[in-house]
């Protein structure tokens, strides 16, 4: 669960480097599922979200340049469905220390080492995102402030996106970034395992941001014409996706 998109992304940056010109659309998204909230494993439904956010990988005219990555993996099974289960369900709070929490600080900090960087010189931390609390938690147990994180933390506004969370993070980021800012990207799935990317904004992103500067990740948060539903209606709506 939640990491495909950034497993496309690094077979899609392994191929841009073997090729003289190499593109390849990477997209992160998901319809996330969750139990009604009086039903096992329902307090996930109080989070879940429906989005995506779409990339393109490649090896010229770029916004923003991957230097480097590092992967973490182990068998930590915090969030599973049975075959023939309709709704998945979690650890509980297992999901969080040896899960998400221990995933996500040792690729950041390992990535960090190898790079030779400090949470001081990066400009934007994005971690994963399943809930409001998570995600500022372990930038404050990495070093970070809270205002290098608090932008690409969007799960407020859209939910939890699984496999699009930490990609529509970092769609948030790229609307804001400066030319030469530093972006660490750090994605969790379930299972587990977390992939650390260190990004560096490029100077073409002043002239491309310009085509979608009216239908950005902040509009899309905040736009007048939103419609809220009561929950029954959601739930109704829900099923039937």
């Amino acid at each position: 669960a939640t990491s495909m998109f950034k497993d496309a992304v690094a077979i899609s940056k392994y191929m841009a480097e073997m090729g003289e010109e190499y593109f390849t659309m990477v997209i992160g998204t998901d319809n996330s599922q969750a139990a009604p909230r009086d039903q096992p494993g329902g307090e996930l439904d109080y989070f879940v979200g429906y989005g995506a956010a779409a990339y393109i990988i490649g090896n010229m005219d770029v916004i923003a340049e991957i230097e480097g990555w590092y992967s973490v993996t182990s068998d930590t099974p915090d969030f599973w469905r049975r075959d023939g289960q309709k709704y998945p369900l979690h650890g509980g709070r297992f999901t969080g220390e040896p899960a998400y929490f221990k995933h996500i600080i040792k690729a950041s900090k390992k990535l960090m080492d190898k790079m030779n960087l400090t949470p001081k010189d990066i400009n934007y931390f994005i971690p994963h995102q399943p809930n409001a609390k998570f995600p500022l938690r372990v930038a404050r147990r990495l070093g970070f402030r809270e205002e290098q994180c608090i932008p690409s933390l969007k799960v407020t506004k859209f939910g939890n996106l699984y496999s699009g969370s930490s990609p529509a993070g970092l769609a948030a980021i790229l609307d804001i970034a400066k030319p030469y800012e530093k972006i660490l990207l750090t994605s969790f799935g379930s299972g587990a395992g977390s992939d650390a990317y260190l990004i560096t904004v490029t100077p073409k992103i002043v002239e491309k941001r310009k085509r979608t500067e009216k239908f950005n990740t902040e509009w899309q948060s905040s736009n007048p014409y939103l419609v809220y539903l009561d929950y029954h209606t959601y739930r109704k709506f829900k099923e039937g996706i």
